[in-house]
């Protein structure tokens, strides 16, 4: 089994992975980051939430189709390990403003696999930051 600290950096790279085919509209890539063999989940900001690979590689397809669909930046990512399952926590920044982001992975055939994202509108900022 990896250490903690190449298991951290393996994550985050599948969490930026998952942005970069967000921003280049890759399909093929986005689908190859979700998970396969375990339920998956995602919550867009303002929509129901959605389950199953289908339904949520179906929300993907339609968002990356679609030309008006944002363009965002992934910052201040961090991860916490629970064995073979991650939590990455970070922001996505879009030309509208910003959204707090929750990525779950789950490691799968050795390479960490996306089951969750949930996206929501930052309403407001604590003072600590």
């Amino acid at each position: 089994m990896a250490s903690t600290v190449s298991d951290n950096d393996a994550v985050l790279s599948a969490n930026l992975e998952f942005y970069r085919a967000f921003t280049t509209r890759d399909m093929g890539a986005m689908s190859a980051l979700w998970a396969e063999e375990v339920p998956v989940l995602c919550t867009h900001p303002g929509w129901t939430p959605l389950s199953g690979r289908d339904e949520v590689l179906r929300s993907w397809r339609n968002i990356l189709a679609n030309p008006e669909a944002p363009h965002v930046a992934c910052h201040d990512d961090r991860a916490v390990l629970y064995g073979d399952m991650a939590i990455v926590l970070c922001e996505e920044e879009l030309d509208t403003g910003h959204l707090t982001v929750t990525n779950i992975f789950h490691r799968e055939g050795g390479r960490w696999r996306m089951v969750h994202h949930q996206a929501s509108q930052i309403v407001m900022r604590s003072r600590e930051r």
